[in-house]
């Protein structure tokens, strides 16, 4: 028994002195920031910037920021950080560092560029531009997401109409509000195959009340007017039909067939009228 307990505690010896020696062989982790005066640190975060590292930039650019916090350099940093981290697909932190900006800088000269920003955090330029770049459609957007872009750009159109951003930004709100009321439309179309009318005339109508004038509007009101078909509901299918007759005369709704996505990608035809 004795030499078992011996034998443990030496395999244990050998473990912490195993231990300390291979922490002796790892090298500490060098903050090689440590040395560098602000202007330095500025200078290597904007050289990163510049370059297209933005993960190294918003680094080197919080640090000057919680060194030298009301030096001549904190605000551009600030505002180079959430770009930074938006460039570099960072979104949380990208939010987080527009709203701290806007919050402790709301006199900036550069304040209509931080809405201007912010509303490109959540639009994202990269997926959202009308799917230009990766095909996706808009109204596939999270629309959470999509209105709080809107909103941004609302408040710069409204509050600063003169800014170089401003024409820019209302374009975006177009799209962002043609995105969001189609949004409404997949959703009621989706009920509708499903044969939830209701739901499908309550998510149509939300989109006819929340996005006036948006082209997906002519579907709201078509599923409207199939679904009111559908429920026996005859006075309020042509009261709707009457709407539409008014609002798009020419609208496809109008004839004997639509076309209506079924959910496989395609498209496919179906009777207006039983």
């Amino acid at each position: 028994m004795q030499a078992l307990k011996l034998v443990k505690h030496l395999t244990l010896a050998v473990i912490l002195v195993g231990g300390v020696a291979a922490c002796g062989i790892l090298p500490e982790k060098v903050d090689e920031t440590a040395s560098w005066s602000t202007n330095k640190l500025y200078s290597e975060a904007k050289d990163a910037f510049d370059g297209g590292d933005y993960s190294k930039a918003a680094k080197y650019y919080e640090l000057l920021e919680g060194r030298d916090p009301f030096g001549p350099h904190a605000q551009q940093a600030q505002i180079n950080t959430a770009y930074a981290y938006y460039k570099d697909n960072e979104q949380a932190q990208a939010l987080t560092a527009i709203d701290r900006f806007i919050r402790l800088h709301p006199d900036s000269p550069s304040i209509d560029y931080a809405y201007y920003l912010k509303g490109l955090i959540n639009f994202n330029d990269d997926l959202g531009l009308l799917g230009r770049f990766s095909g996706q459609d808009l109204s596939e957007r999270d629309p959470k997401a999509l209105r709080a872009a809107y909103d941004s750009f609302k408040y710069l159109v409204e509050h600063y109409p003169s800014s170089k951003y401003a024409n820019d930004a209302a374009l975006r709100m177009r799209y962002a509000v043609n995105a969001m009321a189609a949004h409404e439309v997949h959703a009621a179309e989706y009920y509708y195959r499903r044969g939830a009318y209701l739901a499908a005339v309550n998510r149509a109508q939300s989109a006819l009340q929340d996005f006036d004038k948006a082209p997906a509007l002519e579907d709201a009101l078509g599923i409207m007017i199939k679904s009111y078909d559908k429920l026996g509901m005859t006075e309020l299918r042509d009261d709707t039909r009457r709407v539409m007759e008014k609002t798009y005369p020419n609208s496809g709704y109008l004839t004997v067939g639509h076309r209506i996505d079924d959910g496989t990608g395609k498209k496919s035809w179906w009777q207006l009228w039983r």
